[in-house]
């Protein structure tokens, strides 16, 4: 009786174990798709791109970023660009149009020129 106490247990255990595994890195509302579909970068007032700090998996195959921070901007919800798709060139335009599509927090869906606000892949 002790041995299926035990199994069922350890049964429990993997369970569990599988599902918090499962939902690791959905704090913080990013985007945990793998490759991911969107990012955040830091913006400064004028509308240019800050540095941005992510922290990622160690895996150059797991692109998902767990958490991004900006030691100086606005943190800003962002598109990752998609296949064949590259982001605008940065210039005085893009910053204007950038800066005015972040007042509510994020350039998700956002354009610029006919083509979507994105960033290119990490990597």
């Amino acid at each position: 009786m002790k041995t299926v106490s035990l199994l069922a247990g350890l049964a429990a255990l993997a369970i569990a174990g599988a599902a918090q595994a499962q939902s690791h890195g959905d704090h913080a509302g990013m985007s945990h798709s793998n490759p991911p579909t969107k990012t955040q970068v830091c913006l400064d007032v004028s509308g240019g791109l800050l540095p941005v700090v992510c922290k990622v998996p160690a895996s150059r195959l797991d692109q998902r970023e767990d958490i991004c921070s900006c030691p100086q901007g606005m943190r800003t919800d962002v598109a990752i660009c998609g296949p064949g798709q590259s982001p605008p060139a940065e210039n005085n335009a893009l910053y204007a149009a950038r800066r005015e599509a972040a007042r509510d927090g994020s350039l998700l869906g956002d354009m610029f020129q006919g083509k979507p606000i994105c960033v290119a892949p990490r990597g």
